[in-house]
């Protein structure tokens, strides 16, 4: 079985996980803002909008732009990811994959609030499969990164590519999980 096969089938394997914890955890988007304090201070934070069942990352993003950080969403254009700034409640046009993006200024992040559908411990990531993120996060290596997640969503180990770029913690409905001594909070 190739890698790619391997990743094919964590990948339906974490969705269903993800599908469970969403449903057994309907105020997990709301437990995630009230650890807002635990997040390090940044000038700029990217969130996203929620698809499927992903956590929602919305309302800890409120909960960072009210500590002063100004907010960013993802833009994909020809299989490139940029940010561009966004405040609550500015509207927002569908994207690729099913996403919705800001019309807003370009912006760098130096926080990243990042999606996921597995992570492990370590700060390993199994993504959609674009490498959007990972490619992002290999050009500004000073970014820090939070992966946003069901802690049903925890798994042992991925296989973790070259290109992959490690989280530097993980931020669930139960904990706070650092992967990285350099994350200040």
């Amino acid at each position: 079985m190739s890698l790619s096969e391997i990743k094919k089938g964590l990948r339906r394997d974490a969705m269903a996980r993800r599908a469970a914890a969403a449903a057994a955890a309907p105020d997990a988007a709301e437990r995630l803002a009230a650890r807002a304090a635990a997040l390090p201070a940044a000038r700029t934070v990217s969130a996203y909008v929620a698809m499927r069942d992903e956590i929602d990352p919305l309302p800890l993003a409120r909960a960072l732009a009210a500590r002063g950080m100004r907010l960013a969403l993802p833009v994909v254009a020809d299989k490139a990811m940029s940010f561009h700034a966004w405040a609550d409640g500015e509207p927002l046009t569908p994207g690729p994959f099913g996403t919705m993006e800001p019309s807003g200024e370009a912006a760098t992040p130096d926080l990243l609030l990042v999606p996921l559908l597995a992570f492990t411990r370590d700060g390993g990531r199994l993504g959609y499969g674009a490498g959007h993120y990972d490619r992002w996060l290999a050009a500004h290596p000073e970014a820090k990164t939070v992966g946003l997640a069901y802690a049903a969503q925890e798994v042992e180990a991925l296989p973790i590519e070259p290109h992959d770029q490690p989280l530097d913690a993980i931020l669930t409905e139960r904990e706070f999980i650092r992967t990285k001594e350099t994350l200040c909070g």
